[in-house]
């Protein structure tokens, strides 16, 4: 058997002048580290991604037909909303949600069609984005709830809790999961001098999640965490390879562990840790509490098939839905309500299935498949719809399926010639 191999070890991208090629690798990095500065809108993400968005497309961008039943689903998703909005477009917030709606799905499209397309290389530059962005959110939830720059607490924190460069502590929380997983996977698998600098940035955000006090943050992160180590042992190539990443991880878990004990030493952390660690919450019990607002809310769902629009739940309820998955059924009615589940669902299925087919990006994979499991997770319990994070994932998730496709079908061996008699 013979092999037809390319000596490149990710997709080709579309050929481009070098300055071009420059500020495209600028531009995706600068895409995933401003996706840490959203407590202002429109925010620095919207204005590079925009840019990003325009400089690829002049160059050239492929859509492929792996993408069409991702872009009829968001397609839906968006029309749901739009016509549960109708009568509610006078009102500047509401057209403000669904312009940005209708962006998030394009960004997907764009992530996808990008990370499709010479994938090692690209996805290097979101993720090294994304771990400067998350220490840079880090840092200033750090120095706020410390007050160590002035004025710092009250803008950097909220209600006590670290919020840094987020609108609210849980989305800082969740934002840093994906940065501290890729973080992780250096800390176990690099040399000691890059696993040394990871372990350093790994243990800032650690600072941050924890001041962020987000029990859903602190939930996705040590599950995640597991999942995609278990995936990282499974998929390794080499005994040693999968001794280190089992001895490494218990190390990082001890020196955690040890680094939690210390700060809970702290009177004002301890008392903050017990009161959000508790599972006895008034906000989530009752008849109006969060899970009575699922049921209660799912319940007008089948009687309004195009759904209150959004931002409308909350003239029926206390507070929000905090949950994904039911506010698409309130703000677009059944056809949001049934696409975007589909979208996620068919989404995850794809993401196990690609698991353990071997390409270049293969760890990189792992780590964002490992965030976006979680992420659809906390869905359940949390409003997700508009976190930039989340449909940056959706979109690269896309964009390395069909690269794993292409590279597949690349690298697949081919019998040798037979020789003449």
């Amino acid at each position: 058997m013979a092999y037809t191999a390319a000596a490149d070890s990710s997709l080709p991208a579309l050929t481009v002048a070098p300055p071009i090629a420059s500020l495209q690798r600028a531009l995706l990095w600068s895409v995933g580290a401003s996706g840490a500065i959203v407590f202002i809108e429109p925010s620095p993400y919207e204005f590079l991604t925009l840019a990003a968005i325009i400089i690829f497309l002049a160059t050239g961008l492929r859509l492929r037909l792996a993408f069409i039943p991702l872009l009829v689903l968001l397609f839906l998703v968006n029309i749901g909303y739009t016509i549960g909005a109708a009568n509610l477009m006078d009102k500047s917030e509401i057209a403000n949600w669904i312009l940005t709606s209708w962006y998030l799905a394009a960004t997907v499209i764009f992530f996808a069609m990008v990370v499709s397309e010479d994938t090692a290389a690209r996805l290097d530059l979101l993720r090294r984005g994304l771990v400067t962005g998350g220490l840079i959110a880090a840092l200033a939830g750090i120095a706020g709830y410390f007050n160590l720059v002035p004025g710092g607490y009250d803008l950097l924190t909220l209600y006590e809790r670290a919020r840094g460069t987020f609108k609210d502590p849980n989305v800082l929380g969740a934002f840093l999961v994906l940065p501290m997983l890729f973080a992780l996977q250096s800390v176990v698998s690099d040399r000691f001098g890059k696993s040394f600098r990871s372990a350093i940035a790994f243990g800032i955000m650690s600072l941050a999640i924890l001041l962020a006090f987000s029990r859903a943050a602190w939930g996705q992160l040590a599950m995640t965490s597991a999942f995609m180590l278990t995936l990282m042992v499974l998929t390794s190539q080499s005994r040693a390879q999968r001794s280190r990443i089992i001895a490494m991880a218990l190390g990082a878990a001890v020196i955690v562990a040890l680094l939690l004990v210390v700060l809970l030493s702290l009177d004002s952390i301890a008392d903050m840790f017990r009161q959000r660690a508790s599972f006895d919450q008034s906000y989530d019990e009752g008849r109006f509490g969060r899970f009575g607002r699922h049921i209660l809310g799912a319940q007008m769902a089948l009687d309004l098939p195009f759904g209150i629009g959004p931002l409308q739940f909350t003239k029926f309820f206390p507070e929000d839905t905090h949950n994904s998955y039911l506010n698409a059924f309130m703000s677009g009615g059944w056809i949001s309500g049934i696409c975007y589940p589909a979208l996620v669902l068919i989404t995850v299925i794809l993401g196990f299935r690609h698991v353990f087919i071997r390409v270049p990006w293969q760890r990189t994979y792992l780590a964002i498949f490992a965030a976006f499991l979680g992420t659809v997770g906390e869905s359940f319990i949390i409003d997700t719809d508009h976190w930039r994070h989340f449909w940056m994932m959706l979109g690269a998730m896309w964009g390395m399926f069909a690269a794993a496709h292409q590279y597949v079908a690349t690298h697949r061996p081919v019998a040798a010639p037979e020789s003449a008699e």
